[in-house]
């Protein structure tokens, strides 16, 4: 199948670029590379240089490539970035989403795959949290993920687009020569591996939440199984079409990770306490049984797997993509 992956040039994006050449399907990235790394985007793959949010551009790549299918990846995705500039993820994660869709219409693309957050579900009335559950971001980077499942539901029902929502929980890891790479590093895995590598000391924001040992709890996933799942989403199209959490369906607090590094490393950390980050739950943990059942999906690495294979990325590429 030959498909348009908007945000190739991105940490998730390439593996999933690369599964899906793996697979033998034919992909066009599509990235303004504001974020991601021209280094990243697989051989094989055609990368085009642009905005989101330019309908017209979009249009022509999805033509130009003869795409059947899009994988909507590009967006902005920090937290703590959201709630000091809202507007910048408005602009993008609603306005850039809803340039993608039209521009879909316009070339008759009908299959499409959407990365979303479990940041929708807010501060959860319950975990493992389930698809149909309370939806109530706590910040605009999920109000903004939950306002482009929602327009993209409506293109849904006016059968526009058959569409599958994915709902990340907390990525990491690495996949061979595709690894993480951001700047600024806000992710808790590069920022813990980095800190050991360097022997710098680690931020540990909040102790003090109600949680077992007082620090946030995240359901980690690899990013070679989240690859997986969208490739099984975008084969099973127009059948699969549904809202699916991606996660492994337990938690690990911010210390069992830093526990993770330390032996991976073999280095001890130092940490130094710091206040809750703005709009961070105490926990988020993903009921997957719906993936299960429908794309045949359950994720086949563990914590140990992905801070391993993000360490050795790490030592590998010791600046990076360096572009």
């Amino acid at each position: 199948m030959r498909t348009l992956v908007t945000g190739g040039a991105g940490y998730i994006g390439s593996v999933i670029a690369q599964h899906l050449l793996a697979r033998g399907h034919a992909v066009t990235v599509y990235d303004d590379l504001s974020r991601g790394h021209a280094a990243a985007v697989p051989a094989s793959a055609v990368l085009v240089t642009g905005d989101i949010r330019d309908a017209g551009a979009v249009r022509a790549a999805l033509v130009e490539s003869g795409a059947e299918a899009i994988v909507h990846m590009a967006a902005l995705a920090e937290v703590a970035e959201s709630v000091a500039f809202p507007e910048r993820y408005h602009a993008v994660n609603v306005e850039g989403t809803a340039a993608v869709a039209a521009a879909a219409r316009d070339a008759g693309v009908r299959r499409l795959v959407f990365s979303s957050t479990a940041a929708v579900y807010g501060d959860p009335d319950r975990s493992p949290i389930e698809e149909d559950d309370r939806l109530d971001p706590t910040s605009p980077y999920g109000e903004t993920k939950l306002a482009g499942e929602r327009l993209l539901a409506s293109e849904s029902k006016a059968g526009a687009l058959d569409v599958v929502v994915l709902r990340y929980f907390n990525a990491c890891g690495a996949d061979g020569e595709f690894g993480e790479d951001h700047d600024p590093e806000t992710h808790l895995v590069p920022l813990a591996l980095r800190a050991a590598d360097e022997g710098v000391a680690l931020q540990v924001y909040g102790d003090d939440y109600p949680t077992a040992d007082g620090t946030c709890v995240r359901d980690y996933v690899h990013v070679a199984d989240l690859a997986d799942a969208h490739v099984a989403a975008l084969e099973g199209l127009p059948g699969t079409s549904g809202t699916f959490n991606l996660g492994t369906g337990s938690g690990d607090s911010v210390l069992t990770v830093l526990a993770a590094v330390e032996e991976v490393s073999g280095r001890r950390l130092r940490r130094v306490a710091a206040p809750r980050r703005p709009g961070d739950p105490p926990a988020l943990v993903a009921s997957n049984g719906r993936a299960l059942a429908t794309l045949g999906w359950r994720p086949r690495r563990s914590l140990s797997d992905a801070v391993r294979d993000a360490w050795a990325w790490m030592q590998t590429h010791p600046g990076g993509y360096a572009d």
